[in-house]
């Protein structure tokens, strides 16, 4: 083991030997090196006449560049597009990010780590299966789950699913299903990772304000227990909530920092938050007790994280977090967003409005959805792939087969005004079907 992933290993387990524990082999392993982009940063401090450490080419102007690309970015300096991002994440985006979380979630009382930039919110459970997991560890999931945590934490990562039941009979979250198979995951090693994806996707649901305490509650009994538990917030959809009953904060508030067995992870982002999809720009930021100082545990973490960055993509685009760093410093920001939430909204409630106001059940029934970019139908009679295929053929009508009986329909790129024909489509498919 290299002398610099046993030194921060040494910082963690004395500030808290669980954290230290939960560790996968890679994570224990992990360091930041002191080679290149340390002597680059003493260099940049420090080197006030000549500085040839920088990998990049220069003059006299700062970075060199293509007009033709600048072209694109007129109102930026080059100097926030050209040169390389820190692996860390451009600084002051990371204060503003944590600005936001704190504003944005004032359950939160625990300190946190400076939130480190990922390539979007996919990159950051990469990390998390690198740093936290190893083959055969367990991640509890809902049964309705994104299908992507199966590739990067399985297919991957080597890691066990469990999953539990997302609804129940009353229509609510089970948060009594998730907490029962996490007791159930634990007796395996002591040890499990659980994400916590809300609003979610592919069911469209975010938990009301009980079911939220109820499920932070649960699983800090659990880690009081003496069981090992890395709690991740996949916040990808936060702020999309449409309901009054709705939870609208992050579970990481209600996790942070509440018992030495537990570690909350945040991970979140621009790209469906602040429609941004194509700029890639995410952020991991973990959550500690304040019952004693764990902030230098806390730097230890941010250097594993950030040696695993620089040895897979060395940094993410410095172009893309400097345009979120403009954009969330603009006063008109907020109520851009909000406008867009608006419009969301109504997309969602066009979807409620037509389930309600027509009888689709002989075919199919919605799930539960009050958030988000999606809803779920349960299909009664036909084949969610089949029906899929026999949309677009028939009808020119895309939707995902979740799995046999769920079909998922995103009202995020669908206008209210053809909400109810869409709905008819589907269910004049499914008694075609049905009737062959």
């Amino acid at each position: 083991m290299n002398a610099l992933a046993k030194e921060l290993n040494e910082i963690i387990a004395k500030a808290n030997p669980a954290v230290l524990d939960m560790l996968s082999e890679l994570g224990k392993n992990l360091f930041m090196p002191k080679g290149i982009i340390t002597q680059s940063a003493e260099a940049k401090e420090k080197a006030h006449k000549y500085n040839v450490t920088i990998g990049i080419a220069t003059d006299k102007s700062g970075p060199m560049f293509l007009d033709s690309v600048y072209q694109c970015f007129t109102d930026m300096k080059p100097a926030d597009i050209f040169p390389y991002a820190p692996s860390s994440g451009k600084p002051e985006l990371r204060k503003k990010w944590l600005e936001k979380i704190k504003h944005d979630t004032p359950s939160l009382s625990a300190g946190t780590s400076l939130p480190i930039v990922t390539n979007a919110l996919t990159h950051g459970l990469k990390v998390v299966s690198d740093v936290f997991m190893d083959k055969g560890d367990t991640l509890v999931l809902p049964s309705m789950f994104w299908g992507n945590y199966r590739l990067t934490f399985a297919t991957m990562g080597g890691a066990e699913i469990a999953t539990y039941n997302t609804f129940n009979e009353k229509g609510g979250f089970d948060v009594e299903a998730l907490l029962e198979k996490c007791r159930e995951s634990a007796q395996i090693n002591g040890k499990i990772v659980v994400i916590l994806n809300f609003p979610n996707n592919p069911s469209g649901y975010a938990p009301t304000t009980v079911e939220a305490k109820a499920i932070a509650d649960g699983l800090i009994e659990i880690a009081n227990s003496g069981t090992k538990v890395v709690a991740v917030t996949d916040d990808a959809y936060f702020g999309l909530f449409y309901e009054d009953d709705v939870y609208t904060e992050s579970l990481f508030g209600l996790l942070a920092g509440k018992s030495d067995n537990l570690l909350a992870v945040k991970l979140d982002g621009s790209t469906k938050e602040h429609f941004v999809w194509g700029l890639r720009v995410g952020f991991i930021t973990l959550g500690y007790t304040n019952s004693s100082d764990q902030s230098a545990m806390m730097t230890a973490l941010e250097k594993k994280i950030t040696g695993l960055i620089r040895g897979t993509i060395s940094n993410c685009p410095h172009s893309s977090q400097s345009i979120m760093l403009r954009a969330l410093n603009n006063t008109e920001f907020d109520a851009e967003r909000a406008g867009k939430v608006a419009i969301m909204k109504g997309r969602a409630v066009s979807f409620k409005r037509v389930l309600a106001e027509n009888d689709f059940t002989d075919q199919f029934t919605a799930y539960p959805f009050n958030s988000g970019y999606f809803m779920c139908l349960k299909l009664k009679k036909v084949d969610a792939e089949e029906l899929r295929v026999y949309l677009l053929d028939q009808y020119g009508v895309g939707t995902i087969s979740v799995n046999k009986t769920d079909l998922r329909l995103a009202f995020s790129c669908l206008d209210e005004a053809d909400s109810e024909d869409l709905f008819k489509i589907i269910y004049k498919a499914c008694g075609e079907l049905s009737s062959k």
